[in-house]
């Protein structure tokens, strides 16, 4: 099972470089499994080591880090998104982020 991620800046059109990312897993309470900032693609390499089993997932997005960085002012300070890992398929959680607001899916 693996689990990946794309940030992209949805007002500019590109890859949100440089924005701080925390991946934990729910055992009771919450776990670290990695960290690490977005590359020049808006990905997190460090996600491609990670095995993850069947549970809870969160996995946090520091923008008001990266938002401040930019130079820019944004209304959400973080972005936290909570899923379920359900089978041994590849699971993508894209982030695309604006100033304002911010959506995401299950992407492939």
């Amino acid at each position: 099972m693996s689990i990946s991620t794309h940030v992209l800046d949805q007002a500019r059109g590109g890859p949100a470089v440089g924005v701080p990312v925390l991946l934990e897993r729910l055992d009771g309470e919450w776990t670290s499994v990695v960290e690490g900032r977005t590359n020049e693609d808006g990905r997190l390499p460090a996600l491609s080591d990670v095995t993850t089993a069947v549970g809870v997932y969160r996995i946090t997005f520091d923008t008001d880090a990266w938002f401040e960085a930019e130079g820019l002012e944004g209304f959400y300070p973080y972005a936290s998104i909570v899923f379920r890992v359900v089978d041994d398929s590849h699971h993508h959680v894209p982030l695309l982020l604006a100033p304002y607001g911010y959506s995401t899916y299950r992407g492939s």
